[in-house]
């Protein structure tokens, strides 16, 4: 399963997203779109308009920002959606 994650080097909620996915020990592609910019279209598009940073994707599904996935952690999904037991 691919992890991905729209990050910019200045956005905590970035940092906190990437914390929570290191310490779930899963492994994700980070896609810096401050020192890319070209990708930020990319993001949008596939975010449906989402603007802001951080924009997360577990395979074809668009979790959305940081606070959806520590929504997702609380309600007790989150390990389903990364495939952990």
């Amino acid at each position: 399963m691919t992890i991905e994650i729209y990050t910019s080097p200045l956005c905590g909620f970035c940092h906190a997203a990437k914390r929570l996915l290191n310490e779930k020990g899963v492994k994700f592609s980070e896609i810096d779109v401050l020192s890319d910019p070209a990708r930020k279209p990319e993001m949008i598009k596939r975010a449906n308009g989402g603007r802001t940073v951080p924009q997360i994707f577990v395979g074809d599904i668009h979790v959305g920002g940081c606070d959806d996935l520590y929504a997702l952690e609380r309600a007790g999904k989150l390990n389903s959606l990364l495939g952990l037991q």
